[in-house]
């Protein structure tokens, strides 16, 4: 029987080739360019480019690896809110996820959701728009609304005492499509940043 690496395998071996990729030790020689523009190509140097896109290549590798011997993306998050702990699944930012893997982060949908209106008792809500650079001021209904039409759920934070910033993050498609809006509309999701009153949420 053939090994097949295991998840946590795959993060070491992808967290080995990057600092790899960062030191210049691998290159990808066919890239001169960023493929935006021009314009851009001129203030980037190429040397980045080429690494930057070594590892890409590399961790494309890993993807498709992983869709080969079935390898879950999925790991364990834990989170600490107002007194409240949960743990939730997601899909690691360097990994791909697997159709078993959505139907587990499906699965804890409703459960984290949950968690977190009980976590946001008295705070504010606001929706952020246009990649996070305006935020709408929103309420349980508009979370509702978004929440019936997402397949997914994952609960971040930043901030800390007064300028504690909660964001849920509800999703459709694949997670790692999700990111940057990289595979919308077949991928994509929604930020419900969730802030004490008086504050504003940073971004």
């Amino acid at each position: 029987m053939v090994y097949a690496y295991k998840t946590i395998e795959l993060l070491e071996i992808l967290k080995t080739e990057q600092q790899a990729c960062l030191r210049g030790d691998r290159l990808s020689l066919t890239t001169a360019s960023c493929g935006a523009s021009p314009f851009i190509d001129q203030f980037l140097e190429s040397s980045g480019l080429q690494r930057f896109s070594a590892y890409d290549n590399f961790r494309r590798t890993i993807h498709d690896y992983q869709q080969t011997h079935q390898i879950s993306g999925i790991v364990w998050e834990s989170i600490f809110l107002r007194g409240r702990a949960t743990r939730f699944p997601t899909i690691h930012d360097q990994l791909a996820s697997l159709p078993s893997d959505l139907v587990i982060l499906a699965n804890m949908k409703s459960p984290l959701v949950v968690f977190w209106q009980q976590a946001i008792a008295g705070m504010d809500l606001y929706l952020a728009l246009q990649g996070g650079k305006i935020f709408q001021k929103a309420t349980l209904d508009d979370v509702a609304h978004i929440y019936h039409r997402t397949q997914w759920a994952k609960l971040s934070q930043q901030g800390e005492g007064e300028t504690l910033e909660i964001i849920l993050e509800l999703g459709w498609g694949k997670p790692e499509e999700a990111c940057y809006r990289r595979g919308f509309p077949s991928s994509g999701s929604e930020h419900i940043h969730a802030v004490y009153p008086g504050h504003q949420p940073l971004g």
